[in-house]
C-alpha cells in the first residue's frame, strides 16, 4: 500500500475511498499471464494504485514490473473499468471503489519473477482454460481481454 494511502486510511479509517488503479494484461500465443495474489490466494491480472503525480501508463508499467519482473513496451488501452463490480471490502474492513485503467500487450521483455511481496506464483493460462479462483474485480477485465483477443484473432 502506498504511503499516502496509509496516511489517508489513518485519517478516515475503513470509510469508502475512491481509488484509481492502472494495470496490464500480458498475452502471448493464445495465453494470458496471471498472478496468484498473496493477500487472497486468488489469480489476478497485474496492476495497482496510481501514486500522486504518476502518469497512468507509467503506473501500469511499474506495477507489471514489480509483480512479474517483465517490462511492457508498446501497450494498447483495453478499457476503463468502474461501477458496482469494482466495489470492494477488504478483510480488515477497508472499503474501496476502484476506477481501473487497463492496457493490453504482447510486447514485453524481461525474466519472470514468480514470487514477490505481492504474489506467490505466475502462470500462463490458455484463454479457454482459466482458473476458477479469480479475484472478483479482475473478472470483468479478464473477460474483456479475452473478448478483445478473440475478436483480434478472427479479424486477422
Amino acid at each position: 500500500m502506498p504511503e499516502y494511502l496509509k496516511q489517508l486510511r489513518a485519517k478516515v479509517g475503513n470509510d469508502l475511498l475512491l481509488l484509481v488503479g492502472a494495470g496490464v494484461v500480458i498475452h502471448n500465443e493464445g495465453q494470458i499471464l496471471l498472478q496468484k495474489r498473496q493477500d487472497n490466494d486468488c489469480w489476478a491480472s497485474h496492476g495497482g494504485i496510481i501514486e500522486p503525480g504518476e502518469e497512468v501508463e507509467t503506473a501500469a508499467k511499474r506495477e507489471l514490473y514489480e509483480e512479474t519482473g517483465l517490462t511492457a513496451n508498446q501497450m494498447e488501452l483495453l478499457g476503463i473499468f468502474s461501477g458496482k463490480d469494482f466495489l470492494c471490502t477488504y478483510p480488515n474492513g477497508d472499503k474501496v471503489a476502484f476506477v481501473i485503467i487497463t492496457y493490453i500487450t504482447n510486447d514485453f521483455s524481461g525474466e519472470l519473477i514468480t514470487q514477490t511481496n505481492e504474489t506467490t506464483d505466475l502462470k500462463w493460462f490458455p484463454l479457454n482454460d482459466l482458473p476458477e479462483n479469480i479475484t472478483p474485480i479482475d473478472i470483468p477485465i479478464i473477460k474483456k481481454a479475452i473478448s478483445h483477443l478473440t475478436q483480434s484473432t478472427c479479424n486477422e
